[in-house]
């Protein structure tokens, strides 16, 4: 006798519907085919465990199963809900009216209580595509998957509530998440706020502009001047995310498995900090079956990296590529996963191996050349990509310990907002760009228009400081955002002289 019941595979950020078969006929085999992993292949013990722990059995006949299609391979032990409801249905132990009406999720431990999976939010969008009544999953993953509305999410603790559930002995109401009153209700959650920073001024306005115009940052400052608490607070000036974009970014993170238990709708904006000692596999993404690495689950939000000279070279070179076009290719054999890789880039370095090169009151003890070879290990090609160097100083004692009220990340997001209105009616018939920095040289040319005042400026500047060629564009893109946040329609010779000192690692003489 034969029964089908039906679960969901992820593949990138999109799940594709499977279909669990299971006969049972002459023999005394457990045979599992489709394309299965280590661990699905294992379900054998796990589900015959939590069948009998219930008083159920697996037949001693044949039990064969099929997890079609068979060119995508099937990860995990989140089949063996479905594959238990199976047996008992084509075994005859227990008839399930409505078994094809849902998807069906979950990992069974030896005594039938379900442990939450990874990928459920992409799962239950096509279980809704595809026009299913509902979804039976673990209950801690049940908050997640009522994200998506118009679907019955049901969840259950135990291998009992979801055969009692199916054969209309328990009641379970099916969970329901106004999805769009959570997400607004929590938009306005800031967890670092600028207005607990003391001082740092100077950096403050450099990651106002960043935010406003979609600008790469690199903080270069000894430790404990502050770097790491000024990037936290960097996402909270962003705009809020939209309703579409929190979508995306909580797809990411399921699949990733990061929501947690009891995940829901992300709300802001994530921030992401690796250790320099990151695999490539875990910056990138990637594996046998691929997973979103951290440069995806930044996506429409930060990638703080401390320390940017110890990264290793490999995985930065890779993120050069996704800075220049923010999506990411993983090929396999089989087939190619995609992710989504839109974020922003806040970088910080000591600017030398004791940390103390631009300290104003420590001496540095590094020998000669070291500051400047220290340098190099930062790769030109991602230079190219950050817009702007921000020395940063230690905050004075002064400074510490004043009592002045200092403005707030929410004040100063809604200045980044209207700067970024400004700009999505400036490439409005440019579907490609969003803002600033995204300009390509030639679009440089036609709207970052300079007067002749500013062109001698921008002249000297660049022959005095020995900045480099390639910091004509950069400072142009970010005098034209420190315009859009003053509200000038044109590029006045104050705005350009303030994107020149944001070049700091362009200059000659800077490493001595």
């Amino acid at each position: 006798m034969a029964a089908k019941t039906f679960g969901g595979a992820v593949s990138g950020i999109d799940a594709n519907i499977i279909t669990i078969e299971v006969n049972v006929g002459q023999g005394t085999s457990f045979l599992m085919t489709g394309l299965p992993d280590s661990a699905g292949k294992e379900s054998q013990q796990r589900v015959e465990s939590a069948l009998e722990y219930f008083g159920y059995r697996i037949p001693r006949q044949q039990v064969a199963i099929h997890l079609p299609p068979t060119d995508i391979r099937k990860e995990g032990s989140a089949y063996d809900l479905p594959i238990a409801m199976g047996i008992l249905q084509a075994s005859g132990q227990v008839k399930f009216p409505e078994l094809g009406d849902y998807v069906i999720m979950g990992e069974l431990s030896l005594d039938g209580n379900l442990r939450p999976i990874k990928g459920v939010l992409p799962i239950a969008i096509e279980a809704r595509k595809n026009g299913f009544k509902g979804f039976i999953l673990p209950v801690e993953n049940a908050k997640e998957a009522s994200i998506v509305n118009s679907l019955d999410i049901i969840g259950v603790e135990t291998l009992q509530q979801a055969t009692d559930f199916l054969l209309g002995k328990l009641q379970i109401e099916p969970l329901a998440t106004d999805t769009r009153s959570v997400f607004y209700h929590s938009l306005d959650d800031i967890e670092f706020d600028f207005a607990d920073v003391q001082g740092q001024e100077n950096i403050k306005r450099a990651m106002e502009i960043a935010a406003t115009g979609g600008h790469n940052v690199i903080m270069i400052g000894p430790p404990e001047a502050g770097k790491t608490i000024l990037a936290k607070c960097f996402p909270y000036i962003l705009p809020p995310l939209t309703l579409v974009e929190a979508l995306e970014t909580t797809k990411i993170h399921s699949v990733a498995g990061k929501l947690g238990r009891n995940g829901s709708l992300l709300a802001n904006r994530p921030f992401r900090s690796p250790h320099h000692t990151i695999s490539d596999t875990a910056l990138v993404g990637g594996a046998g079956n691929p997973r979103p690495g951290e440069i995806s689950l930044a996506h429409n939000g930060v990638l703080f990296l401390d320390e940017l000279p110890e990264f290793k070279g490999t995985g930065l070179e890779v993120m050069c590529q996704v800075l220049k076009e923010p999506s990411l290719t993983i090929s396999r054999a089989k087939a190619p996963a995609h992710f989504p890789a839109n974020f922003m880039l806040i970088a910080s370095m000591n600017p030398c191996p004791c940390g103390y090169y631009t300290h104003p009151e420590k001496e540095c003890v590094c020998g000669p050349g070291i500051v400047q070879q220290y340098l190099n290990e930062v790769s030109v090609p991602l230079l190219d990509r950050i817009d702007l160097h921000v020395e940063v100083t230690p905050v004075k004692f002064e400074e510490m310990t004043s009592t002045r009220k200092t403005e707030s990340s929410k004040e100063i997001r809604e200045r980044v907002i209207q700067g970024r209105e400004r700009q999505k009616e400036r490439f409005k018939d440019n579907p490609e760009v969003f803002y600033n920095a995204l300009m390509p040289s030639h679009m440089v040319k036609q709207i970052c228009h300079i007067n002749e005042a500013g062109k001698v400026l921008l002249k000297t500047a660049m022959k005095r400081l020995g900045l480099s060629a390639r910091a004509y564009d950069r400072i142009l893109k970010v005098a034209r955002t420190i315009a859009d946040i003053s509200g000038s329609e044109k590029i006045k010779i104050e705005h350009l002289a303030e994107a020149i000192q944001y070049r700091s690692l362009d200059r000659d003489s800077w490493a001595g």
